[in-house]
């Protein structure tokens, strides 16, 4: 093998290495970004999960509140029904999402637990599991949630089709 056969292949070498580890940035800070929802609302602190959200951001808490912008998310946060939910004692859990990243967008899926604290049992009861649906976007801030779609796992067909894998996760799983 020649001198420029020899760097020909290791450049394709680290551009593929440089690929993959953007890949595994992506995954991990979609992730990271997930698993900051519950502690910030959990906490009151509205303005740190509205920055998680682009700032045209949705989420949509089918069928009972639908939340555009950061305003509406902090203004949920700091609003009397969360804060009485959040004083009582609950705990909000979000499972790992399935991402799929594609360029500067990403889609997932993933659950969510309510846990509320029952005084008088002295322990958490599962208040309710929901369904999430998920669309990311890379942004100047890095990534953050376009749009949340999270809907009660009640036993309709809705909710249990959005954690059905797509086509496109079905492809990439099997791959």
């Amino acid at each position: 093998m020649s001198e420029a056969d020899e760097l020909a292949q290791l450049r394709a070498t680290v551009e593929s290495l440089a690929a993959k580890v953007r890949a595994l940035e992506d995954q991990v800070e979609i992730t990271q970004l997930v698993a900051q929802y519950g502690p910030a609302v959990d906490s009151g602190s509205g303005d740190a999960a509205a920055g998680l959200w682009t700032e045209d951001g949705v989420f949509d808490a089918v069928p009972h509140l639908r939340m555009e912008g950061r305003d509406g998310i902090a203004g949920m946060v700091h609003g009397p029904n969360h804060q009485s939910v959040i004083h009582n004692g609950c705990g909000h859990v979000l499972t790992a999402p399935h991402v799929v990243v594609d360029g500067d967008h990403a889609t997932g899926r993933s659950h969510a637990l309510h846990l509320r604290w029952d005084a008088d049992a002295g322990r958490f009861w599962v208040f309710q599991v929901s369904a999430n649906t998920w669309r990311w976007v890379r942004t100047s801030e890095g990534w953050r949630i376009a749009e949340r779609v999270n809907a009660n796992l009640d036993g309709t067909e809705g909710p249990r089709a959005m954690l059905a894998p797509s086509s496109t996760s079905l492809s990439l799983e099997e791959s």
